[in-house]
């Protein structure tokens, strides 16, 4: 009886136990959640950082904020540029890199492009900058007999494109600069804009609505309404679109086209987080 009754208290512990395990959605570091959250502190736009700055805005005490600076600079995420001053590490330069170009981009977005062309009923892309033109990366076709449609590596001039346009308006003034000093704005069509300041007036209007359009600026017959994929942060990845032969995408179509977009957009961002 004793036996059966400790076997059975054995049971409910290991019951219990399970249970307990079960509750948990996983098994989560705190201290390396940490670590990255003192490092977003970056991304937020401050340059250094000392214990005090740290400890205020994680809410802990100095002396655990200065532990997690040194260890991030024995690891070279952090490097100190001052008695108890720390600026971010140089190993970021090349990590920064590999992510955008490891090729994994195109397989992110793509869930994001299908459930977009499902909704509007149009085809649709993302791009990537390279050098002087943005490049498609990855695209969806609408379930429908007749469409516009565009090759994986198609290159698209950056100043009469929407996508190329987006871009533009999402880079520093020297790296416009130096753009717009290696290329020629040739017209296109009648509707092609080659004033270098109506084209930057443009831009800057574009990054202040968050959205490009091309209203026949490259080929006479294609239309697209494009908006960015942003970090976290506000870093531009990438740009998607929804294109067509039709002038009523810009014309009539524009807002409901947007809002869709927008949404794409954001799904973007968490597909990018691994939350979509």
């Amino acid at each position: 009886m004793r036996q059966g009754t400790a076997m059975q208290n054995h049971a409910r512990a290991a019951q219990s136990h399970q249970t307990k395990g079960n509750r948990m959605p996983s098994q989560l570091n705190g201290s390396v959640l940490k670590a990255f959250r003192i490092l977003e502190l970056f991304a937020e736009g401050r340059s250094e950082l000392t214990a005090s700055d740290t400890a205020a805005a994680l809410g802990i005490n100095t002396i655990t904020a200065h532990r997690f600076l040194h260890t991030l600079e024995q690891a070279g995420a952090l490097r100190m540029v001052a008695r108890g001053v720390f600026r971010l590490g140089y190993v970021f330069a090349d990590l920064g890199d590999r992510v955008l170009r490891d090729g994994s981009l195109p397989n992110l977005i793509q869930p994001v492009l299908d459930d977009l062309a499902r909704k509007v009923g149009e085809a649709c892309m993302a791009t990537e900058f390279d050098r002087d033109m943005a490049v498609c990366i990855a695209k969806a076709l609408p379930d429908r007999s007749l469409y516009v449609d565009i090759r994986i590596g198609s290159r698209l001039d950056a100043f009469c494109t929407a996508h190329g346009k987006l871009w533009l308006a999402f880079m520093g003034p020297d790296q416009q600069d130096r753009y717009f000093d290696s290329i020629r704005l040739t017209g296109m069509t009648d509707r092609t804009i080659t004033d270098l300041a109506a084209l930057k007036s443009e831009l800057r209007t574009i990054r202040e609505q968050g959205f490009s359009t091309n209203n026949g600026e490259r080929e006479s017959d294609i239309y697209a309404v494009a908006v960015p994929i942003l970090t976290q942060h506000g870093r531009m990845v990438s740009a998607i679109s929804v294109f067509g032969a039709s002038p009523t995408l810009i014309e009539q179509k524009r807002d409901t086209l947007l809002a869709a977009l927008k949404d794409a957009g954001e799904n973007g961002t968490r597909a990018l987080y691994g939350h979509f």
